[in-house]
């Protein structure tokens, strides 16, 4: 993403965005990791640390960012309340830190994993 003021140009890549929503997102309370879904087999993989952007997935639309993030929770924890938590701290992380617009977070819960 191209951002244009009085002073010249500045280019965000999509890995920034995709390792501050993962880093947001892996702070939260219940969250195990990022995960990643092998299309062929349908297994789902818990990510370590330096690959979790493959957990994010970043779209723009016009002016905003749209983040997609596929994570792994802790059993026995409140999934509605962890997502919410989610959402609210990559937008948060993101927008302070680019000063870009996030239009949608969707989180995905790709598995449930017991300590």
């Amino acid at each position: 993403m191209i951002i244009n003021n009085e002073k010249g140009s500045v280019e965000i890549t999509n890995e920034v965005f995709t390792v501050l929503a993962g880093d947001a997102a892996t702070n939260c309370f219940g969250v195990r990791g990022m995960a990643y879904r092998n299309v062929k087999d349908g297994f789902v993989s818990l990510l370590k640390r330096e690959n979790m952007s493959k957990g994010v997935l970043v779209t723009f639309d016009n002016d905003k960012v749209n983040i997609d993030v596929h994570i792994i929770v802790e059993h026995g924890v409140n999934i509605t309340a962890i997502c919410e938590s989610i959402i609210s701290e990559v937008r948060y992380n993101v927008e302070r830190a680019t000063r870009v617009k996030v239009g949608n977070v969707n989180v995905k819960v790709d598995s449930i994993m017991a300590e």
